[in-house]
């Protein structure tokens, strides 16, 4: 694995050349990047101090200080401003309860979802709205890539080599939206989840992929309910015991859908009737997984431990199309962090 540490771009050699370089020593996604040369670095480290271990990275357990990460953030084309944001997703990926170990080195598809919350969306320009998980913002664009750079040259999952995915997702290449909190009829996700209005946020989901949840015809809250509860039971998503998953689904919810739930039911209320209709009967399942799961007493596989655990932010523009994010079985928790001023 190189170390980053060492990396030094001449200002002069050609953005071709550097690009050349960079590839050939595995350091990039495969698209061009930005050249990480000293000017730049420097910028992005500001008055931090470039040496400050922000956390420690599996599987090859490699330190990820201010400048390692300051390199990662320039070659995906963030600006100074978005440094904090990786930071905190840095430090939230590698809490144990997270399982980044697990994640960097599994052959499933999961990989980290970041979203954001908080004043800091406005600042960086986030998007919140219309296409919120597909191109066309550079802050959304270039934070996920910035820590998709950092979990492969710091931490050392290299496809093919530490990071042993069979097939991966696009979300390897960029995975990161803020939630569209001035849309949603309930708190803020970090504010549910412990943080204070006024504080900025980034929670990191271990994300197996995304799944398109359409209801236009529904106008009751229970409808767009049953909708999103039979949309979870993925059968090849099994996790450990009797659930799906990582038993902490993530639910994005288009402002259409929640203003409609929201009509008859708080968000607890929604919580409770996702866990009590979305669930798989084992009898769904291939013969062989099903008599494996019988021998320990499981008879039906649900989706989270209890409702609390399902996780519900509101995201996107027009559009009764919601969106599920099923979360890794192989045993995975969302960690917040809060996003330090400057």
């Amino acid at each position: 694995m190189f170390d980053l540490e060492r990396l030094n771009i001449d200002a002069d050699a050609s953005f071709e050349d550097v690009n050349n370089l960079l590839y050939r020593l595995g350091v990039t996604d495969g698209l061009p990047v930005m050249p990480p040369t000293e000017a730049r670095v420097a910028a992005m480290v500001g008055e931090r101090n470039p040496s400050r271990a922000v956390a420690t990275l599996p599987p090859m357990q490699g330190q990820a200080t201010v400048r390692g990460l300051a390199i990662c953030a320039v070659m995906a084309g963030c600006r100074p401003d978005e440094f904090n944001v990786l930071q905190a997703a840095t430090a939230a990926v590698a809490d144990p309860a997270f399982n980044l170990f697990g994640i960097q080195t599994t052959t499933g598809t999961v990989t980290p979802l970041l979203i954001v919350n908080g004043p800091v969306i406005q600042r960086l320009g986030l998007n919140t709205a219309a296409n919120a998980l597909g191109p066309g913002t550079r802050a959304n664009a270039t934070i996920g890539r910035a820590l998709q750079f950092v979990l492969r040259t710091i931490g050392g999952a290299q496809p093919g080599r530490g990071d042993k995915a069979t097939m991966g997702q696009p979300g390897k290449f960029t995975f990161c939206c803020a939630e569209n909190a001035l849309a949603s009829p309930w708190e803020a996700l970090h504010v549910w989840r412990g943080f204070a209005a006024e504080q900025s946020t980034v929670t990191v989901v271990g994300a197996t992929g995304t799944v398109e949840v359409v209801d236009a015809d529904s106008t009751e809250a229970e409808g767009v309910l049953a909708t999103l509860a039979h949309s979870m039971p993925i059968a090849g998503n099994l996790g450990r015991g009797d659930l799906l998953g990582s038993g902490e689904p993530l639910l994005l919810v288009a402002p259409e859908h929640a203003k409609i739930i929201a009509q008859t039911h708080s968000r607890r209320q929604a919580q409770e009737f996702l866990f009590e209709h979305a669930r798989l009967p084992v009898g769904a399942l291939a013969p062989a997984q099903a008599e494996r799961l019988r021998e320990i007493s499981v008879t039906e596989l649900t989706v989270a431990p209890c409702p609390e655990d399902i996780m519900l932010v509101v995201l996107g523009g027009p559009g009764a199309k919601s969106t599920y994010v099923p979360t890794w079985g192989g045993g995975t928790r969302a960690v917040t962090r809060v996003v330090e001023a400057d």
